[in-house]
């Protein structure tokens, strides 16, 4: 079967006209950290039965399962996990999305492997990483990647993309208590170097983090307390339905970007499907049941077609708008069991 991507051919709408862009593709659910906000060591330890061969989705499974997507629309697909680069053919897999015609492939990642992976990926055609550091404080980092690691390595990692001229991106979950405290000095490391730094508000993904709305640290107030330091302005949209609020700083050394799914949803504009390492889609990031899209494409004599038709019907019936609702839902009491982030990625 050619690896080669079609062109779209229609443009595909859910129920509020959202179009399909962005497809995010967990390739694996494990994960060497244990992020208290993902993936907490206590849910997650050892006895835990992560997914196993022919559960998840193999190469050439992926590849088909992407160019369907394109099909209908999809420009962007990034990578994510559990950790992504815990899988030994995430290079080949970004070679063959790119070989697809898919205009932007990024990945997401913990960044401690990522040193070592780096040349291969780039090699690869890899167009962008996001790497997540949520402290530069070894004792803080340590505790929020739930297993004492230094954050020295990470740092390592995000030099050697970008000195092979890889754009960095830098993801930041900010709790109040927790690492608040140390935007100041995110902000000066790594504007010093040329990455835009990204704070994502903590969100109730899943079940299993602990989540609690006066650990949420407003987007409004890291804009005020990082603008009182450097002054900043915001700037547009890059794109349709770019998730991120960017301001730069005036002084021109770069930027920063607020992620507010509680406190500044942005659920109208929002054209992300999800599909899990073990190939089941989820149209929104606080959803509780999947579509087998991989079940579907083992399917004895299976089509393109058919896989394209399939897809399609599922994000025509789309009406997810999760964040918007927030407020009503938490207020109703009402017990909403949600995909853990660690199993769909962010």
């Amino acid at each position: 079967m050619s690896t080669v991507g079609r062109v779209p051919t229609a443009s595909v709408q859910d129920q509020f006209l959202r179009p399909l862009r962005d497809l995010r593709i967990s390739v694996t659910d494990r994960c060497n950290f244990r992020c208290p906000y993902c993936m907490p060591k206590e849910i997650f330890g050892p006895g835990h039965a992560f997914l196993r061969d022919p559960q998840l989705m193999t190469l050439p499974e992926l590849t088909r399962i992407v160019r369907a997507f394109r099909a209908l629309g999809v420009e962007k697909v990034r990578l994510t996990g559990g950790e992504p680069l815990l899988r030994a053919d995430v290079p080949d897999l970004v070679r063959a999305l790119k070989e697809l015609g898919i205009r932007d492939v990024a990945l997401t990642t913990n960044g401690w492997l990522l040193e070592k992976l780096a040349p291969a990926l780039r090699a690869a055609g890899l167009d962008r990483v996001n790497v997540s550091v949520d402290s530069l404080d070894d004792t803080t980092a340590g505790r929020l990647n739930g297993l004492g690691f230094n954050v020295s390595r990470v740092l390592r990692g995000i030099d050697a993309a970008a000195g092979l001229g890889l754009p960095v991106k830098i993801n930041c979950v900010v709790q109040r208590g927790v690492n608040d405290a140390e935007l100041p000095a995110l902000c000066e490391y790594f504007r010093a170097r040329g990455h835009a730094l990204r704070f994502i508000e903590f969100m109730d993904v899943g079940n299993t983090n602990h989540w609690a709305r006066e650990r949420v640290v407003p987007a409004r107030e890291i804009v005020e307390r990082i603008g009182a330091l450097w002054p900043l302005e915001p700037i547009g949209p890059a794109y349709r339905g770019e998730v991120a609020a960017r301001y730069r700083y005036r002084d021109g050394r770069g930027e920063i970007g607020l992620i507010s799914s509680v406190t500044e949803p942005f659920c109208r504009d929002c054209h992300r499907a999800r599909l899990s390492a073990d190939g089941k889609l989820y149209t929104c990031l606080f959803a509780s049941l999947g579509w087998d899209v991989l079940g579907a494409a083992r399917a004895p004599g299976s089509t393109d077609a058919e896989l394209e038709h399939f897809l399609r019907r599922i994000w025509q019936g789309r009406m997810d708008r999760y964040s918007d609702e927030r407020a009503e839902v938490l207020a109703s009491g009402e017990a909403r069991a949600k995909v853990e982030m660690s199993y769909i990625g962010g």
